[in-house]
């Protein structure tokens, strides 16, 4: 049985994730601040208390899995370095040690496709990047550190994310033109993760999905 080490499973994404993965009968380790609150429970899972920008609260676990999925998220705009922190000790763990595959969640509004309309490009440059430019920031940081790993990585980047029922339905809008307001819901989000963690074409790739 495979073993995948969650961090970020007590958000929205992570939970779908660890859910949709146990059907799929994966073996899940979840890196949890505060267990006590995760109401997940499963044969096959494993909760751990953890800290992402503690490794030594998961070192042990992180060698032992196949593969590492991060749905880290903060629950509010502020000055942040959780994203290029709490990678950059998941990275040095992995670098060293057995999981190769990593898999993270980043943001589809880190950069503005080109030739994109002028609402859209109005609202991502004027509107969401200064809205969030502290996470964003660090957003980028993270992925610079992902990119110069020696991992078989995979960057993820979400729209906006809604809490609609799984479809099953996703597409890659990576380097596309955007007309209007990019969505995705998070289970189908934890959906296209955990189809493509086997997936060498994935490997090295940033990616941005949406639901059709």
């Amino acid at each position: 049985m495979k073993k995948i080490l969650v961090f970020g499973g007590s958000g929205g994404t992570g939970k779908h994730f660890i859910e949709q993965a146990l059907s799929a009968g994966y073996a899940i380790t979840a890196v949890i601040r505060n267990p006590d609150a995760f109401t997940v429970a499963h044969q096959n899972l494993t909760v751990i208390k953890g800290d992402v920008l503690i490794p030594k609260t998961y070192e042990k676990e992180l060698e032992e899995c196949e593969t590492v999925v991060s749905c880290l998220g903060i629950p509010k705009i502020q000055q942040t370095t959780l994203y290029s922190s709490g990678i950059r000790n998941i990275v040095s763990i992995m670098e060293k040690s057995r999981p190769k595959r990593l898999i993270c969640i980043s943001s589809g509004a880190l950069d503005i496709p080109a030739h994109s309309s002028f609402i859209m490009t109005f609202l991502l440059k004027n509107v969401l990047q200064k809205l969030y430019k502290p996470i964003y920031a660090d957003m980028r940081i993270m992925e610079g550190i992902i990119k110069a790993s020696g991992l078989d990585w995979t960057i993820v980047r979400a729209p906006k994310l809604t809490d609609g029922k799984a479809t099953g339905k996703y597409k890659n809008i990576t380097g596309l033109p955007l007309r209007g307001i990019p969505k995705i819901s998070r289970a189908d989000l934890a959906a296209f993760m955990l189809t493509h963690i086997a997936d060498s074409g994935t490997f090295k790739s940033t990616i941005d999905v949406a639901n059709p």
